[in-house]
């Protein structure tokens, strides 16, 4: 009930919502959010508020949110009835005050109705400077030239999310600029990326006010970095005793995954990097196993010669590199689309553009010109897309034998097979 209620208003608040806003939406991305930072910096350095908005879906006034939803009557009872209902916890029944449901179907665009014209709101403040709003779910970014009217700013942010029940988490809240050293910091993370400026020399680069160039360069953070690093370091102690192979065959998702994330940014030098820490990790790996052999077996034991250069492999499977994925720049959402306004040749050329899609994905929307392999028809950004193995024999992944097929395509492929 709360999927068909979402796909009832989805489309009218998608033709309402704010260009800035990207987090949650059919059609929009991180990587597009960070593209918009950087178009409003790369002319001119800025001072920046780096915000967070404080337990954002447990906190949202209710009455506010479903007079601002202002839906037809048996949509407004719905959203109604699920905001006020009991949440079991530990065998009792809470009945919170404020706030909208975690984890439901509808709640992300709940959340975004919520916050729909806080951009609105604090662009409005000034006419001299241009400021910027950039927003992903609950973390905000405002970008502006003066470090005072971007305090004034921050002064109504704090006045307008109170509307809402809501506040601006002192902790996770700070001013830095992007260039220059403000209050100890330069720079700031946003969604797993660092986005800060770096002084050149005048004729390699912009400059600013006859000042030395600067370049602006978007990096992975060192905290993404870490938990990532983290993250394989659990994976390879579960299989200390496994296999080579199954080691492989669940370290390298992750590792496409994660660079596939990163691969829209300045990430060659971090791919390089955790390459080198991932070889140390799983050196430690080969030598848990065999700690009576020599480093120089171990690694001839388990690292094969594949082309110039050594591999993790048993010879069958290998493992992924981060240095193999390719940089390739993110061509930003236009802020006045939506996936709702008919406009098929726009959306159909950014599913070839998506960073987070996997290369045969890409290859493959490339060689059908963006159409399903069953029905013809156009894919849209919402469409689940599945990849349909001709001969059944999914070891066949030759691309004479893949098509990309709607998931209810495929699904009627397998159907007449089972009958």
């Amino acid at each position: 009930m709360q999927k068909m209620a979402a796909l009832a208003l989805e489309p009218e608040w998608e033709a309402k919502f704010e260009p800035n806003s990207y987090g949650f939406r059919p059609g929009r991305s991180a990587h597009d959010a960070i593209e918009a930072i950087y178009n409003h910096i790369r002319l001119k350095p800025k001072y920046v508020l780096d915000a967070d908005i404080e337990k954002c879906f447990d906190r949202i006034d209710k009455s506010a949110l479903l007079e601002k939803l202002n839906a037809i009557q048996p949509i407004q009872r719905l959203v109604r009835c699920w905001l006020n209902v009991g949440i079991l916890e530990g065998g009792e029944v809470l009945f919170p005050e404020a706030g909208v449901p975690q984890g439901g179907v509808a709640s992300p665009l709940l959340c975004n109705v919520a916050l729909h014209g806080l951009e609105t709101a604090l662009i409005s403040v000034s006419k001299r400077y241009r400021i910027a709003v950039i927003r992903y779910a609950d973390d905000l970014v405002v970008l502006c030239e003066d470090l005072e009217m971007l305090l004034k700013v921050k002064q109504e942010a704090e006045v307008w999310l109170a509307e809402m029940g809501l506040r601006l988490k002192p902790s996770k809240t700070r001013v830095t600029h992007t260039l220059d050293e403000f209050e100890e910091n330069v720079g700031f993370d946003f969604l797993g990326f660092n986005v800060r400026q770096y002084r050149v020399g005048r004729y390699h680069t912009r400059t600013h006010r006859g000042k030395p160039g600067f370049k602006t360069l978007i990096k992975p953070s060192k905290k993404g970095c870490q938990r990532h690093l983290q993250e394989m370091r659990e994976v390879i102690r579960q299989y200390k005793g496994a296999p080579q192979a199954a080691l492989v065959k669940v370290l390298n998702p992750k590792i496409r995954g994660w660079a596939q994330y990163y691969s829209a940014s300045v990430a060659k030098e971090t791919f390089d990097w955790v390459d080198e820490q991932l070889f140390h990790k799983l050196y430690r790996w080969a030598y848990f196993r065999h700690p009576n052999k020599t480093g120089g077996w171990s690694v001839r034991r388990y690292w094969k010669r594949k082309g110039e250069r050594l591999n993790f492999g048993d010879g069958k499977a290998w493992l992924a590199k981060y240095a193999n994925t390719p940089i390739r720049r993110h061509v930003k959402v236009r802020g006045d689309k939506s996936p709702y306004d008919g406009d098929w040749p726009y959306w159909v050329q950014r599913l070839g553009r998506d960073p987070t899609k996997p290369t045969r994905v890409i290859n493959l929307l490339k060689r059908q010109k963006n159409r399903c392999g069953l029905c013809g028809l156009y894919f849209a950004a919402e469409d689940v897309i599945e990849v349909h193995h001709w001969d059944g024999d999914r070891l066949n992944n030759r691309y004479a034998n893949l098509v990309l097929l709607h998931g209810h395509c495929h699904d009627q492929i397998h159907g007449k097979k089972c009958q």
